[in-house]
């Protein structure tokens, strides 16, 4: 990737590609606008558990297209409480992550680590795992994130007003993911497009993989398609072999959706979170240590992904109330990250709180794997965007930005001018 070649994104297409509420988010709920807060709220303090799905739950009814959904004819019963959800995300025996019933989610049990579970998730995890731990986090940010983020902000600079939401977060680890995967700057929104198409255009990842995935096996390179090509599984029966194409587009799905689909809207979340608190703006402008709080603090106040889902093994009880075998378990992280059993004034946006391990990544065996990359994504464009915009704050012009969505949440946009 070129770092010139980063403002030559087409800004319409972002936008498009980038608003929650465009028809791309339509089947993850992006154009509610209701806070669900409240209503998480009400549902945990009548019990931790209840029948149903957390979307109608809380008043969103639209048909959806997400993780444990829509699988109409499976009981459904959602979590809300702290306790209860780390329960779950524990016992991997008796929750799962394969599908229950027949449906797009378990065609790709088979090649989608999202839905591996056991020795198998362990042993295909551990063969990216590395790329993806702390101390890699300069080769993601010397090869492609600073990079990124000083052409973005080279192009918006000197115009002293922005939409950063689509100027600015939207880029970062869009290219970032796809940078490494040697992916140029010229198929990045084509592979959004595919990445949000429900399955629809996988043809589009394949087309563009394909040759990369061949070219690395010829010669390696350093990227991550060279890491899978070079990657050798242990199967139970102790035989060892290279992971397929199909093998490899499965973890690149994965990745690629996963990496330019979430820390856009958590890097909106966290901006928002500072603008419009301007004391813990000018902290954080002050001591890049309260920007790291402020980060983690955002994840636990408003997690871009509120909701995830496992599948029941067998007849059991949860939060006292029956749970049959094959049920969808829906994990309300949301309502679990201001459960205020676990946080004192949940409600509020409080980098100064002591520290606490919070679901905004998820938990158990398959916590995020891209965190420690999505944490330095946001830590080095905001630092950024401190050091290089001064006086920056919310547009007073512009229409008031708000976190909107249900099973997928950001920002309206992200307004500002500096200067």
């Amino acid at each position: 990737m070129v770092a010139s070649d980063v403002p030559t994104l087409d800004p319409q297409r972002i936008r498009e590609l980038f608003d929650l509420r465009s028809d791309v988010y339509a089947s993850r709920g992006g154009a509610f606008e209701t806070d669900p807060y409240p209503a998480f709220h009400r549902l945990r303090e009548t019990g931790p558990v209840h029948p149903g799905i957390v979307g109608p739950l809380v008043g969103f009814h639209g048909e959806a297209f997400f993780q444990g959904l829509p699988y109409p004819e499976l009981a459904h019963f959602s979590v809300f409480d702290h306790a209860t959800c780390q329960a779950v995300l524990r016992d991997s025996e008796t929750f799962v992550s394969a599908p229950s019933a027949p449906g797009p989610e378990r065609a790709m049990a088979d090649t989608l680590l999202l839905y591996m579970d056991g020795v198998k998730h362990r042993r295909y995890r551990a063969l990216v795992q590395p790329s993806f731990v702390p101390k890699r986090g300069g080769w993601w940010s010397e090869r492609w994130i600073e990079s990124t983020v000083r052409a973005l902000l080279d192009a918006i600079e000197s115009s002293g007003r922005s939409d950063l939401n689509v100027d600015f977060c939207a880029a970062i680890p869009l290219l970032t993911i796809c940078g490494s995967f040697g992916i140029g700057v010229s198929d990045a929104l084509r592979i959004r497009e595919a990445a949000t198409s429900d399955g629809r255009d996988a043809h589009i990842l394949v087309e563009i993989l394909a040759p990369i995935i061949a070219e690395r096996r010829r010669e390696p390179a350093d990227d991550l398609i060279s890491v899978l090509v070079q990657a050798e599984v242990t199967e139970e029966d102790g035989e060892r072999h290279r992971l397929s194409d199909v093998d490899i587009l499965g973890f690149s799905h994965l990745l690629l959706a996963a990496g330019s689909g979430t820390t856009w809207k958590q890097m909106g979340i966290t901006l928002l979170a500072l603008l419009t608190h301007p004391q813990w703006l000018a902290a954080a402008r002050a001591d890049r240590a309260v920007l790291r709080a402020a980060i983690e603090e955002s994840l636990r106040w408003m997690p871009t992904d509120p909701m995830f889902s496992r599948y029941a093994t067998k007849d059991t009880t949860l939060g006292g109330v029956d749970v049959p075998a094959g049920s969808v378990i829906h994990l309300c992280f949301g309502a679990a990250n201001r459960d205020p059993a676990r946080w004192e004034r949940p409600d509020e946006f409080d980098p100064s709180r002591p520290p606490g391990a919070h679901l905004g990544f998820g938990g158990g065996p398959h916590i995020c794997l891209g965190m420690h990359v999505a944490r330095a994504e946001i830590l080095t464009a905001i630092s950024a965007l401190l050091d290089r915009l001064p006086n920056l704050r919310l547009d007073p012009d512009a229409e008031t930005p708000r976190i909107i969505g249900m099973y997928e949440r950001g920002p309206t946009a992200v307004p500002v001018v500096w200067g």
